[in-house]
């Protein structure tokens, strides 16, 4: 991997705390994101990954703590506001829309960057029209990035499932995100299709400049992409540091041995 140049904290999460009822999700989770990082969130199930990037895209608003991005710190913000920020996400379980195109799919992910009113954009006149035509340019360069220009006219949900978690990741691309959230972006991949998605997360780090956090289960895909890792294990942190440190820490391998994986 080439050395690239890591920046200052773009996001801190501090002392964060998330309970459902009475049952603690997260406790006390503290950890920060530098800029053009990939930092990984591991652990074995039920250990507070996907809760924790609830809390940081604002799906869930924790009892304690605070988030902060970019020196701005925010409580109580919805996952749009999270998005107009730059925060953007990837899901577990694709929410595409499988009777749509890929190109179409990928365009939704423009939605936030659109400037004219909905009724001028349906009807495609004047500005809109200019406005949609530098959108598309922009999806474009992002099918050519993800090698899907085959697939363009496709309906999602005819694809193979390693290409509709790539159709996936550039929806959120077109957000233009100045931190990208991938929640299991390797879950059910073969292994060409996890080395075809690592090597797509690692470009888009290098090519986009962008900040990358990610949830991964397989740790051979985790120890080979990431700067740093934080390990949580039942809704708290267990290990947090480079990739040698945490496959070295006894607290992170007990865990891991401990359970079925």
């Amino acid at each position: 991997m080439s050395k690239k140049q890591v920046g200052d904290v773009i996001l801190d999460v501090q002392n964060i705390s998330l309970r459902f009822g009475g049952v603690k999700a997260l406790t006390d989770i503290s950890f920060n994101v530098k800029e053009h990082e990939i930092r990984a969130i591991i652990g074995p199930n039920g250990a507070g990954k996907s809760s924790m990037l609830n809390c940081i895209n604002g799906v869930y608003t924790p009892q304690e703590g605070t988030i902060t991005f970019r020196g701005k710190t925010f409580r109580g913000m919805n996952s749009r506001q999270v998005a107009e920020m730059g925060v953007a996400r990837t899901f577990q379980n694709l929410a595409l829309f499988k009777g749509m195109s890929v190109i179409d799919n990928i365009m939704t992910g423009r939605n936030l960057r659109m400037k004219s009113n909905i009724l001028l954009q349906a009807l495609r006149i004047g500005p809109a029209q200019r406005e949609e035509e530098e959108h598309r340019e922009f999806v474009e360069h992002i099918i050519d990035f993800l090698e899907i220009q085959a697939h363009r006219k496709t309906p999602v949900g005819q694809l193979p499932y390693g290409l509709q978690k790539r159709v996936d990741l550039g929806r959120a691309l077109a957000m233009e995100p100045q931190v990208l959230l991938l929640d299991e972006p390797m879950a059910g991949m073969n292994l060409e299709e996890k080395q075809d998605m690592s090597r797509f997360i690692l470009d888009v780090n290098d090519e986009f400049g962008t900040t990358i956090v990610l949830i991964e289960h397989d740790m051979g895909v985790v120890m080979d992409i990431s700067d740093r890792v934080v390990v949580l294990d039942y809704g708290k942190k267990i290990g947090d540091g480079t990739p040698e440190e945490v496959r070295s820490n006894e607290d992170v391998i007990s865990a891991y041995l401990g359970t079925s994986h």
